[in-house]
């Protein structure tokens, strides 16, 4: 049995979909159970049983964990993400989960310049010490995190950075679903660690340049520089200090360290990623 954690997030919606389309049924654990339900297409919702726990009750968690093999563990960055993660790493050890799929983020590392990529490193490390295989995702920027720039174009035809000209990683999160799905399946990449990207980069004055080609009109790409965007984002679009604080911490890592596609979403899956223009494509009526 394969236990999804973050069923009813990006990356978490993503894989258990994914499991359902290849008829893997599963295990979907929620806060609110009912609210996941209502939220699955009728498909996926036959393919999966729905438990309630809460990361931050290890019971709860162990109880869930009973009788699972696999365990796919994502959580939405926070301050409390952490604690969160390491509550159910232990709880999986102590069921005797054999296998632990985590989504983790680039630049990992104990003196990374990324608060969240710092914690993400805790997380890997204890993972490392369980005796659990682990297999580490790092997928880098969520193109549905362009998403929230929405408002900004279509009101303003602006998109606010502090990246200058250098280029992101942009991937969709289905195929990070589709990534973890093949390692929960297939045990030949088990155990190692996998970089997730698009098939391109790009930069901030490349992405206004395809979403002015895409909506017919100009988008601007404003840089206000790290303290500027630090101020724009906690002043007038509202994001709590820590967010704001990794948005900008985000960008600089792509100024400082030269991102770049790499191929091992093909290599894990056998096809080509979803490309960013299909998916500005597919959501351009939010950006209008």
């Amino acid at each position: 049995m394969i236990v999804i954690m973050g069923a009813g997030g990006a990356t978490g919606g993503a894989t258990l979909r994914s499991l359902a389309a290849l008829g893997v049924p599963t295990r979907s654990l929620s806060r609110d159970p009912g609210r996941l339900a209502a939220a699955l297409d009728e498909h996926t919702l036959a393919r999966t049983a729905i438990r309630p726990a809460d990361a931050a009750d290890p019971d709860s968690l162990r109880t869930a964990f009973r009788g699972a093999h696999q365990l796919f563990l994502t959580m939405a960055n926070g301050p409390h993400q952490v604690r969160h993660e390491l509550n159910a790493v232990e709880a999986a050890v102590d069921c005797g989960v054999g296998h632990i799929v985590k989504v983790s983020a680039p630049a990992a590392e104990p003196d990374s310049p990324v608060a969240v990529s710092r914690g993400h490193h805790l997380i890997e490390e204890r993972l490392r010490s369980s005796g659990v295989t682990t297999t580490v995702l790092r997928p880098y920027a969520f193109m549905q995190k362009l998403l929230l720039l929405a408002p900004g174009i279509a009101t303003a035809g602006v998109v606010h950075g502090a990246m200058g000209r250098a280029r992101c990683n942009y991937v969709d999160a289905r195929d990070i679903g589709d990534a973890a799905a093949a390692v929960l399946t297939d045990p030949g990449p088990a155990g190692g660690t996998y970089p997730l990207t698009g098939g391109r980069a790009y930069s901030h004055p490349e992405l206004t340049a395809l979403l002015g080609e895409l909506l017919a009109r100009p988008i601007r790409y404003l840089d206000l520089g790290p303290s500027g965007l630090h101020a724009h984002l906690t002043g007038r679009a509202g994001m709590p200090e820590w967010l704001a604080t990794h948005v900008v911490e985000i960008q600089q890592l792509a100024v400082s360290r030269g991102e770049a596609p790499d191929d091992t979403f093909r290599r894990l899956t056998g096809r080509a990623p979803r490309t960013l223009e299909a998916f500005l494509r597919e959501n351009l009526h939010r950006f209008r």
